[in-house]
């Protein structure tokens, strides 16, 4: 038995997008590869940066809702063309500007027994202009409600440029010891959750302590990585007259302009290969070029920004490494200079088989970092300034907001008015 997935990262570059031009191109990655043969997936899965401008991402709620609703409105009718498939959306949350969307065929939608969500912010005073928010999903085995395969998807924004490097490596510090998975208990009261999610709660059955499942390597789940990882193909920025030789992809691939040389000083490999970050991770070989030309992208931005070197923002990585079993990466048009990324994965639930270890020592020993004790404080002293923040953005970066302020600075010279009136009778 095969569960199958479609993972896509996209920079939504604080716009709504066109859900049409969305829908259309969707699943241009299964068109483009080997994977066209790919079934309609049990899950969907959405990591999105940049979701909405930082007054609405700030606020959410009501402010961020039709955001959502449009990537909502977009699959659905991508799904319905290329499958004829109907689909449930289980997951809608966010940390800041970073959002995470779940979808699962609605088929199988009772599959899913639980949810459980984890925030962290590692942007300014470590609110969540960057950041990174999680879920991990209880899915239901051959309808048996005893056994259940654990998926953790996680949609993350880190540090941008190319001196960020070290501040890149920090986030994804902050990912292991702050995003912490919350049970029932705490979700009752994370006043950040969807409550449509919160419902899908409840306490699951394990052998292993309920500790050892709160982090990012907790026994025997499945970690999908997705985002705006920011990390570059070189250490420096670029010369102005760089964007005249890369990326190219109309050259023969033995040609040194090819894109593909650009991998030769990633930074994201080097940096998983020697150990210093996404530790026991693993990604689909990179067979595409993220920033070239296409007509469908807005003719204000460009395909390579001039200040900033060719680079593989958009990321997915995954693990356990070598434990799933086939999967292919491609992009599509975006509305941003960044081109999603989507990934097609199958994970055979033949691997599925509930460890036996009861010391957990297969988490401890993929976990580079211990949970920081104070992550639930510190998560929550960030929330409150980003409301702090998403309020005086409203008034002053929004027409709402400046129509708002206009109105109460009219009301207030209005009863000035009145009273001073009334004192001089």
């Amino acid at each position: 038995m095969d569960l199958n997935l479609y993972i896509l990262t996209a920079n939504c570059a604080r716009e709504l997008i066109d859900v049409d031009l969305f829908a259309e191109h969707f699943f241009d990655p299964l068109h483009a590869s080997s994977a066209q043969s790919f079934p309609a997936p049990e899950l969907i899965v959405l990591s999105l940066q940049e979701i909405a401008p930082i007054a609405y991402s700030f606020l959410g709620g009501s402010y961020l809702a039709p955001y959502f609703e449009a990537f909502v409105r977009a699959v659905k009718k991508a799904t319905v063309e290329q499958w004829n498939e109907s689909y449930v959306n289980l997951v809608k949350d966010h940390t800041g500007m970073t959002g995470l969307m779940v979808f699962a065929r609605a088929d199988i939608s009772y599959k899913i027994s639980w949810i459980d969500m984890a925030h962290v912010g590692f942007g300014v005073q470590e609110m969540g202009n960057k950041g990174a928010v999680g879920a991990r999903l209880g899915y239901t085995v051959d309808d048996d409600s005893d056994k259940t395969v654990d998926l953790t998807f996680v949609a993350a924004h880190l540090a941008p440029f190319e001196s960020g490097l070290e501040q890149r490596n920090l986030d994804w510090k902050s990912i292991v010891e702050r995003l912490v998975f919350s049970h029932p208990k705490d979700i009752e009261k994370d006043s950040n959750t969807d409550e449509s999610t919160a419902l899908l709660n409840h306490r699951r059955s394990s052998s292993h302590s309920e500790d050892s499942r709160r982090d990012l390597f907790a026994p025997d789940s499945y970690v999908f990585l997705a985002g705006d990882l920011n990390y570059r193909t070189s250490n420096v920025s670029p010369l102005k007259t760089d964007i005249v030789r890369f990326p190219r992809r109309d050259v023969n691939r033995d040609d040194p302009l090819h894109y593909s040389h650009l991998l030769k000083e990633d930074q994201l490999m080097r940096e998983m290969r020697d150990g210093r970050s996404f530790h026991g991770l693993t990604e689909a070989p990179i067979d595409f070029p993220q920033h070239t030309n296409t007509p469908t992208q807005r003719a204000k931005r460009q395909s390579w920004a001039s200040t900033l070197t060719p680079n593989g923002n958009g990321r997915v990585t995954a693990g356990p490494a070598g434990v799933i079993e086939s999967s292919s990466s491609t992009v599509h048009p975006g509305p941003s200079d960044h081109r999603p990324v989507a990934l097609a994965a199958t994970i055979s639930l033949s691997h599925a088989e509930p460890s036996t270890d009861h010391t957990d020592t297969r988490s401890k020993a993929l976990a580079p970092f211990s949970i920081d004790p104070s992550w639930k404080s510190r998560r929550d002293a960030a929330r409150q300034k980003e409301l702090v923040v998403g309020v005086f953005a409203y008034l002053g970066l929004t027409w709402e907001g400046n129509g708002l302020l206009l109105a109460s600075t009219l009301g207030l010279l209005g009863a000035w008015i009145v009273l001073r009136s009334l004192w001089e009778v």
